[in-house]
């Protein structure tokens, strides 16, 4: 992290709202997992959402399976990889500090979550919230995030991009976990809250401590000029 010279990973513009959002979305998160706790059946909106997406042709299967492929280990590996040698290459370290970072927090916090509320699916699998669903919604929101920074992005326009990406991200992974019979409809709903209230903490604490850091190399350096 290069301190205050390097761009915000979250801008003023969406940095209000996004915390909203993100209290909203922990909200969320919350209820479900005490909702579900202990369950090991589909609720009743799970039962008609699985109904409407279940029986997909072969095209779409493979489709499915394309993209829960992104949130195995070695596609989700691959993804990090690559948007964090963009970050780099655009000049954006503390992006790429957050595209390692904030993966990892909402991943690891997906998963205490599923060992707390203990939901499963087809016998022992746990089940809430989906880790898939949450990391490519992450990956998606710093990849807006990133987007955001750059000043053709009116305050209106970014801000709505960051939402748009969640929104698309969430929704094509989540249908991808719910057609796979991978996960209830309400876990997709849990993983993508987890991301969307993990994500601009996470961005906060970046900016918040590369800012302290710059802060005191600057003290420090004008110490050692005054001797």
């Amino acid at each position: 992290m290069t301190g205050r010279a390097a761009p915000a990973v979250l801008p003023p513009p969406p940095r209000v709202w996004l915390g909203l959002v993100a209290a909203l979305a922990a909200l969320v998160v919350v209820v479900l997992g005490v909702r579900y706790a202990g369950h090991s059946r589909p609720g009743t909106v799970d039962a008609r959402i699985s109904a409407a997406v279940d029986g997909a042709g072969p095209p779409w299967r493979q489709a499915a399976l394309a993209m829960d492929f992104l949130g195995e280990p070695v596609g989700a590996a691959t993804l990090v990889a690559a948007v964090v040698t963009g970050c780099l290459l655009l000049r954006r370290p503390r992006a790429a500090v957050l595209v390692v970072a904030g993966v990892a927090v909402t991943v690891g916090t997906a998963t205490l979550l599923k060992h707390l509320v203990g939901r499963t699916i087809h016998g022992d699998n746990l089940s809430y919230p989906s880790g898939h669903t949450a990391f490519f919604t992450a990956l998606a929101l710093v990849g807006a995030l990133l987007a955001t920074g750059r000043p053709v992005l009116g305050r209106t326009a970014g801000p709505s991009l960051v939402l748009a990406a969640a929104l698309v991200a969430g929704a094509a992974m989540g249908w991808a976990q719910v057609a796979l019979g991978a996960h209830y409809p309400t876990d997709v709903l849990g993983g993508w809250c987890t991301a969307l209230a993990v994500i601009p903490a996470t961005a906060w604490l970046v900016d918040r401590t590369a800012d302290r850091t710059a802060d005191r190399t600057a003290d420090a350096g004008r110490r050692r000029k005054r001797r």
